[in-house]
């Protein structure tokens, strides 16, 4: 009677019966690609086999929200003020590259490709799920491109349409100010997301942008 309390006829969980655990599938389930079933199997998971590890993401997380913040420079994910990559003079401050967020900047560094310094805009621009250049942080670019120093932007945002879209919006606006702007070569394939991209195809596309 006990096991039939916690589970329906059919063997499904009944995870509406306890509220903690259900916020926490519900919360799991708002990562990307997760779904209710993968989002339950995690939580039962952690919460049958192995709750040290649930605790230490929840540490994780905590900290993170508290301590990570935007850099003041680029906008990417960092504890303090500015970020490594900014704070680094050896880079070369005549290139800036644009990507769509901090893990599409964690790939093109991974790659080794690239020596200069980044734009993060948190996102792409978007008409159908209102999503606009105010929405991205469109103001800091301009003001970062424009510092004059910077004689080249590269747009790196995905091929997807809104990535098109968001670099061919922007392209316009900075060769009217005389900026040299290049694109990522089509070594990525059309429709992909920076970050899933193989590093080896990042560079190439990199070095061969247009």
């Amino acid at each position: 009677m006990a096991t039939r309390g916690a589970f329906g006829a059919s063997g499904a969980s009944r995870t509406g019966d306890e509220p903690v655990l259900t916020g926490l599938v519900q919360a799991l389930q708002r990562l990307p690609g997760v779904g209710q079933k993968s989002a339950q199997r995690m939580a039962y998971h952690l919460l049958q086999h192995d709750r040290a590890a649930a605790e230490t993401i929840a540490q994780a997380l905590s900290a993170a929200v508290v301590q990570v913040r935007h850099c003041v420079r680029c906008h990417t994910f960092t504890e303090s003020e500015i970020c490594a990559t900014c704070a680094d003079t050896s880079r070369d401050a005549k290139q800036l590259l644009v990507v769509e967020s901090p893990a599409d900047q964690a790939t093109f560094e991974r790659s080794g490709s690239y020596r200069g310094y980044y734009y993060v805009l948190m996102g792409r621009i978007s008409p159908l799920d209102g999503v606009g250049p105010g929405d991205i942080g469109v103001a800091g670019l301009l003001e970062r491109a424009f510092d004059g120093v910077v004689e080249e932007v590269i747009f790196a945002t995905s091929f997807t349409a809104e990535g098109e879209l968001t670099a061919q919006a922007l392209s316009g606006v900075l060769k009217e100010r005389g900026l040299k702007v290049t694109r990522l070569a089509r070594g990525v394939p059309a429709g992909s997301e920076i970050e899933f991209v193989d590093l080896s195809t990042i560079a190439y596309a990199l070095n061969d942008r247009r």
